[in-house]
């Protein structure tokens, strides 16, 4: 594989197989130094596995990948000495402090113990956790498990950081405050590789990103680029009694519809002629809004839910 220096990690024709059933199916992956690159999917789309192969924790059938510029599996417990890890769940230790999560977790990378507890201070500000560092992790809230997760997998000062949906289960205090701090993390020039379910995450951090299903790449681009490129530029959503009736006299009015339940999506560039019928129905409901990355990922996977 030709050699980038400017790419975090690189991988190509990525396969593997679990069963006899194809669960990558020839990825590849071009990810920069400095960006955010979300990987986004249904459930079994194969992003875990990817992210897996990606890391040398498992060996591809086909292909091969350099993680910051070292070939693997074959490097993979050096390259991964530059790699921060935020689980999709959380696996604190339940029987230690907030403290000694970090430093226990810390001894893995090998800078030895004065240096990780000298990092501790600036850790548990950067994750709003000030004043707990002798806390037990059973008296934390489900917000502050998350963001000491994310405080561990920067313990080693990682160059890239892979987060498998790290703001799953929170409030929208605590999603909002993870996102301030990824934020700040991309300001120093640090990679982040995300995957997520969250559409608005996506659209909001990352640079770039790929949508996946069925174990391969089906798109790539910026937020804003998938958005102009798969979907009409507005939307309207409608709902109510007779909506049946009125999605049939107004197919004229819009090029593309989509019924899922009993809710009707107009897609169009020009929404004024559903709108100006629908004000004329008054059992309908209706929201008109611009399209957005969910639009973009469930006209390319489908509404149909995944196990």
């Amino acid at each position: 594989m030709p050699v980038s220096q400017d790419l975090a990690l690189q991988a190509r024709n990525l396969r593997k197989r679990f069963g006899g059933e194809d669960v990558v199916c020839g990825v590849d992956l071009d990810i920069a130094a400095g960006e955010c690159f979300g990987l986004l999917g249904p459930n079994g789309a194969g992003k875990t596995t990817t992210l897996k192969l990606c890391l040398g924790l498992i060996e591809p059938e086909e292909g091969s990948a350099r993680l910051l510029g070292m070939e693997v599996p074959a490097r993979a417990r050096e390259a991964r000495a530059g790699v921060g890890v935020v689980p999709q769940f959380d696996n604190l230790d339940p029987d230690f402090t907030v403290t000694e999560n970090l430093v226990v977790y810390g001894r893995y990378f090998g800078p030895g113990d004065a240096a990780i507890r000298a990092r501790i201070p600036q850790l548990l500000e950067f994750a709003g956790l000030q004043g707990r560092a002798e806390a037990r992790i059973q008296t934390l809230s489900g917000g502050m498990k998350r963001r000491l997760t994310l405080a561990r997998a920067l313990v080693n000062d990682p160059q890239l950081l892979f987060m498998d949906e790290p703001t799953t289960g929170l409030d929208p205090q605590a999603r909002h405050l993870i996102w301030e701090r990824l934020r700040h993390l991309m300001q120093q020039g640090k990679t982040i590789v995300l995957t997520t379910h969250f559409m608005e995450e996506a659209q909001r951090l990352c640079t770039r990103l790929a949508i996946m299903d069925r174990g391969r790449i089906i798109a790539t681009g910026s937020p804003r680029a998938l958005i102009a490129e798969h979907i009409e530029s507005q939307v309207v959503e409608v709902h109510g009694p007779g909506l049946g009736a009125w999605m049939v006299r107004a197919r004229s009015l819009a090029p593309r519809f989509e019924r899922a339940g009993e809710t009707v999506f107009c897609y169009a560039a020009d929404v004024a002629p559903v709108i100006a019928d629908l004000r004329r129905q008054r059992e309908l409901v209706y929201l008109h809004r611009p399209a957005n990355l969910e639009d973009v990922f469930l006209k390319l996977t489908g509404r149909d839910l995944r196990d």
